[in-house]
């Protein structure tokens, strides 16, 4: 609003942060095949990320690397259980000798069914430094699983020599029934519990006591950049997950790519509180090494953002002040929420913090809007907000914003050293990278990784872009979907998904995280919504009202209703016209892949995971709640 004199409001103050590129070189014209990279080369990186561990244990040897709450007795979780860079490069080499004595190698590699922790973090850095492979798997495939299918299928394409999970009372139902015989299990604790049926199981204590020799630091050293440090299973979620080949130039080359596209790097320290599990890219390839890479502290949060968990990720956040913070949208809401009225949450999270980054899914504009106004009330100044977009099979980093002035859906653009393609593929443009931190393919899966390249070598992500402004193309890329979500209808109509997922978002903001478009092979287009907490505003509720009772309230009805009227009235024909929604009380799933590694909704997924619900919502009559135009409530 203009102030009484009629001067235009003073731009918003940011805390300062420099953005390490901002502008692109493009090749080839408009509507056709274009080659795109950043204007700036990327700078030498190292061979191995061993080496980072062994440098910060020589220089700052007593500096904190991992910490994490120790557990009570009864199961709360009490202060912080600290390991410095010497003691974990300690355990590494401890762990990395144990390891090479039993033979184990990239035919037989580690596998570990834990969530992220201490123990996990060692038993992954033994790996590294002894050369030796390992992949964490999804705890849900050990945990909610029943049948194994899964565990089962990376057990089975990683023929592992050895599978260690943190406990074996939690974890021994999956490792009896899926180890194989000739495979030794590992646990922390409960190495005798009934659960494991009478297997046999390692203490990691027994590898901890391992004296390591000359024999380890040669390993360490005979290790190259080809060298494969760990395998990272891919949601599957129409298919079986695929074992994606990360190795040390990957993960050294995306590491520098940060760095130079986030300067704050080589600025200071970083510090994380930090959940993202570390089964996924974002969580234990981009957060992980950044604190390695760069000699940070890693604080690992217990708590999601759920509401039974997030109290803790909001206790962590009083107590550990971070340098940069990443989340998922839905992390950021309960976040931006709980700052209204917390005064210590806001003093300590603010504090230092730079940035804040989350993964490339729809940040509800309300979001952004409540974070910036805690932190000017706060701090006075704004604290930037950023996206990334990558992929498993990019390390992850690809993009990053090229100024504070982004929005919802904009990607910026490619990290210094990676190249992108954007190629015109039935209407849209599918974005395709190349360069030192691209995956060379899918472990034992020729016919896979033969498909996943184009004749020029450029990994072909399936995700469509469009210039933010295709007049000024150092403003980048935003996202326009997945192009496999789109579908036609049973009339052979088109539907594109992404454009009609932002428009039924922005429609409903602020009460809409996510949505997922049905309609396939069916007469009209449905959403399934995924609703944010902002909902409880709308209902004279208890703040701690289950959320399914919150959803079924007549004024919450009342006001999707209105949204779904609104986009009937304004579609321009039945591909984007949404006839019906239902409510998702339960958010997408992380462990089940209803959320990808970049933080975005998997609709085939969701579509998967809940198709009785997709069902429902074209049943005739309901037997569910289901949202219509002009229908009584």
């Amino acid at each position: 609003m203009s102030n009484a004199t009629g001067a235009a409001a003073a731009p918003p103050k940011y805390r300062p942060l420099t953005f390490g590129v901002t502008r692109v070189n493009v090749r080839g014209e408009d509507g056709g095949v274009q080659h795109l990279a950043a204007d700036v080369p990327l700078q030498p990186f190292g061979e191995r990320m061993s080496d980072r561990l062994v440098h910060w244990a020589k220089t700052t040897p007593d500096e904190t690397f991992v910490a994490q709450r120790e557990r009570l007795t009864g199961g709360q979780l009490g202060d912080w259980r600290r390991v410095s860079y010497a003691q974990t490069l300690d355990a590494a080499r401890r762990i990395g000798q144990a390891l090479i004595d039993r033979g184990l190698s990239q035919e037989r590699p580690v596998v570990i069914l834990s969530d992220n922790g201490i123990d996990h973090a060692l038993l992954a850095l033994g790996c590294i430094y002894a050369g030796i492979p390992f992949s964490p798997a999804s705890p849900a495939y050990s945990t909610i699983s029943k049948d194994y299918g899964k565990l089962r299928h990376v057990i089975d394409t990683l023929t592992p020599g050895l599978i260690w999970a943190e406990d074996g009372e939690r974890y021994g139902p999956a490792l009896a029934a899926t180890a194989p015989a000739d495979c030794e299990i590992a646990v922390s604790r409960h190495a005798d519990h009934p659960n494991l049926k009478g297997r046999k199981a390692t203490l990691l204590s027994e590898l901890l006591a391992t004296e390591p020799t000359p024999a380890v630091d040669a390993a360490q050293q005979a290790t190259t950049p080809d060298t494969i440090v760990k395998f990272l299973f891919t949601s599957g979620s129409t298919k079986l997950p695929k074992a994606v080949i990360n190795t040390h130039r990957m993960w050294c080359a995306n590491q520098q790519q940060m760095r130079q596209s986030m300067p704050i790097l080589t600025e200071e320290r970083p510090v994380l509180i930090d959940w993202l599990p570390w089964n996924h890219t974002f969580g234990g390839n981009h957060n992980v090494g950044m604190v390695l890479n760069n000699g940070g502290t890693l604080y690992i949060d217990e708590g999601k953002p759920t509401p039974a968990l997030v109290g803790e990720t909001l206790r962590n956040l009083r107590e550990i002040a971070p340098t940069m913070y990443f989340n998922v949208p839905t992390g950021f809401e309960a976040i931006a929420n709980a700052m209204k009225t917390d005064d210590a949450l806001r003093r300590n999270f603010l504090s230092r913090v730079k940035m804040f980054f989350f993964a490339g899914a729809s940040l509800a504009q309300p979001v952004w809007d409540s974070l910036f106004e805690s932190a000017e009330r706060e701090v006075g100044e704004r604290i930037v907000m950023t996206c990334g977009f990558g992929m498993t099979e990019s390390s992850p980093y690809g993009l990053f914003p090229t100024s504070p002035d982004i929005k919802a859906g904009e990607l910026g653009l490619p990290t210094p050293g990676m190249e992108c393609k954007l190629v015109p593929i039935d209407g849209k443009t599918e974005l395709r990278y190349r360069g030192p931190n691209i995956t060379p393919g899918y472990w034992r899966a020729p016919e896979a990784t033969a498909e996943a390249f184009d004749e020029e070598g450029f990994f072909c992500t399936g995700d469509a872009v469009l210039w933010v402004d295709v007049a000024d193309k150092h403003k980048g890329l935003r996202f326009d979907g997945r192009i496999a979500e789109d579908f036609k209808l049973a009339t052979g109509t088109f539907v594109s998904v992404g454009p009609l997922r932002g428009r039924v978002i922005a429609g409903g903001a602020p009460y809409i995280q996510d949505v997922v478009v049905t309609g396939l092979n069916r007469h009209e287009v449905g959403a399934l919504v995924f609703p944010t907490q902002a909902v409880r505003s709308l209902v004279d509720l208890p703040p701690d009202a289950p959320f399914e009772t919150v959803l079924k309230q007549h004024a919450v009805l009342q006001k999707f209703q209105s949204l779904v009227t609104d986009l009937s009235l304004t579609a321009t024909g039945s591909a984007n016209r949404v006839t019906r929604l239902m409510l998702m009380a339960e958010p997408p799933s992380i462990d089940l892949g209803e959320v990808t590694d970049k933080g975005s909704i998997n609709q085939r997924a969701v579509l998967k995971h809940r198709d009785d619900l997709v069902q429902a919502l074209y049943d005739e009559p309901p037997g569910h709640i289901v949202i219509k135009p002009g229908v009584n409530l």
